[in-house]
C-alpha cells in the first residue's frame, strides 16, 4: 500500500525535476557531449582544453564531468576544494574563472581515492541531478565529459539532454577506430547529432630535431571521418608537455599557446 501511494509522488517529482531541467537547458545555447569508443585516447583533456579555448575568445561556459568512476576534470583544472551549497539548497560550480564553471562527482567526494560504485538508475538520477540541482547560470556553452564507451553515461546525457551534439575522438590506430564506428552508431539510433570527429594524438614532432614521427599512425580519423560522413574537426598532435601541465592543473593550451596541440585545439574551439 505504501509503495503505491509513493508512485504518484515519485512521479509528479519526476516531472517537477523535467521542468527544471529543460528551464536550465534553455539559458545554454550550445552543448556539447565528449566522448570516445575507448579509453586511453585523451578524451577529458581535450574537453578541458577546448573549454579553456573557448573562454579565451569571452564565451562564458560550463563542464559537466559525468564521468562517475574516473573523474579527472576537476585535477586537470587545478580545482582541489569541494563544491558549495547555496541558501537555496542548490549546488554551487566550482569557479575556475570568471567563464567557467565545473561540475563534477570528484569535487563531492570527502576523500577523492574513494571508488564511486553506482548502477544504471543511480548513475541516471546523478546526471539528471547535475541539471536540476546545480545553480548553472546562462551560459554559451557547455561541454559534458563522458566517460568511455556506449553505456549509463552517454546514455543518460542522451536522455537528459537531448540538443546536445557529440564531438567523438580517437587515435589513429585501427583499434580506436573501430570502437569509434560502434559510438557513432550508438549515437546515430539515439538521433544525437554530431558535430564532427577529433584525431588525438596524431603524429609526434620531435622537440629535438623538428622531425615527425607518426607513433600512433596518422590520417585514420580523416578517413574515417569521410567514410561516415560526419564533419573532420582536425588532428591534435602528440606533446610532451601536455602530461606534466594536466598533472599540475594546467590547459596546455595556456601553458604553451604556440604549441601545435595548442595550434590544433584553437583550431577546433574555432570551428565550434
Amino acid at each position: 500500500m505504501n509503495e503505491q501511494k509513493n508512485k504518484p509522488d515519485r512521479s509528479e517529482a519526476k516531472r517537477q525535476q523535467d521542468v527544471v531541467i529543460r528551464a536550465t537547458l534553455s539559458q545554454i545555447k550550445k552543448k556539447y557531449l565528449v566522448m570516445s569508443g575507448k579509453g586511453g585516447v585523451g578524451k577529458s583533456c581535450l574537453a578541458v582544453n577546448l573549454a579553456v579555448c573557448l573562454t579565451q575568445n569571452g564565451l562564458k561556459g560550463g563542464i559537466l564531468d559525468v564521468d562517475l568512476h574516473g573523474p579527472s576534470v576537476p585535477r586537470m583544472l587545478g580545482l582541489s576544494s569541494q563544491m558549495e551549497i547555496a541558501p537555496d539548497r542548490r549546488i554551487v560550480p566550482q569557479t575556475w574563472s570568471e567563464n567557467l564553471s565545473v561540475i563534477s562527482i570528484d569535487s563531492m567526494l570527502q576523500d577523492r581515492d574513494d571508488a564511486v560504485i553506482w548502477r544504471g538508475p543511480k548513475k541516471l538520477n546523478a546526471i539528471r541531478q547535475f541539471i536540476s540541482d546545480v545553480s548553472w547560470v546562462p551560459m554559451d556553452f557547455l561541454i559534458i565529459d563522458s566517460p568511455p564507451g556506449t553505456g549509463d553515461e552517454p546514455l543518460a546525457v542522451a536522455r537528459t539532454i537531448p540538443s546536445a551534439r557529440a564531438i567523438v575522438v580517437t587515435t589513429p590506430q585501427e583499434v580506436s577506430l573501430a570502437d569509434v564506428r560502434k559510438s557513432i552508431h550508438f549515437l546515430e539510433k539515439l538521433n544525437i547529432t554530431v558535430a564532427g570527429l577529433v584525431e588525438n594524438m596524431s603524429g609526434f614532432i620531435c622537440p629535438h630535431c623538428g622531425r615527425p614521427t607518426d607513433l600512433f599512425g596518422k590520417g585514420g580519423g580523416r578517413i574515417l571521418a569521410e567514410t561516415m560522413n560526419i564533419d573532420f574537426l582536425g588532428a591534435v598532435p602528440i606533446d610532451p608537455g601536455v602530461v606534466p601541465a594536466s598533472d599540475n592543473g594546467r590547459p596546455y593550451v595556456l601553458e604553451d599557446p604556440k604549441s601545435n596541440f595548442a595550434k590544433a585545439v584553437t583550431q577546433i574551439a574555432a570551428q565550434l
